[in-house]
C-alpha cells in the first residue's frame, strides 16, 4: 500500500529505522511511534519506499 502524502511516508521511514535499530525506539514520536508498534517491517518499506512526487504533504480528512 503506497503513502497517501509525504508525512505519512516520513513516520513510516522513522518507524522502518527504528524497527532495524537503526535508531532508538524512544525517539519516536506520533504516528511513526504507533506505526511501529503496529504494522510488520514489510509494510513499513512498503510505505517508505513510495515515489514523493506528487504527494501532498499533509492529507485532510473527509
Amino acid at each position: 500500500m503506497p503513502a497517501k502524502s509525504k508525512a505519512q511516508q516520513k513516520a513510516a521511514g522513522a518507524a522502518l529505522a527504528a524497527k532495524r535499530g537503526e535508531i532508538p525506539k524512544s525517539e519516536l514520536k506520533g504516528a511513526s511511534k504507533s506505526m511501529a508498534k503496529s504494522m510488520t517491517e514489510k509494510q513499513l518499506d512498503e510505505l517508505a519506499s513510495t515515489k514523493r512526487k506528487g504527494k501532498p504533504e499533509h492529507v485532510t480528512k473527509h
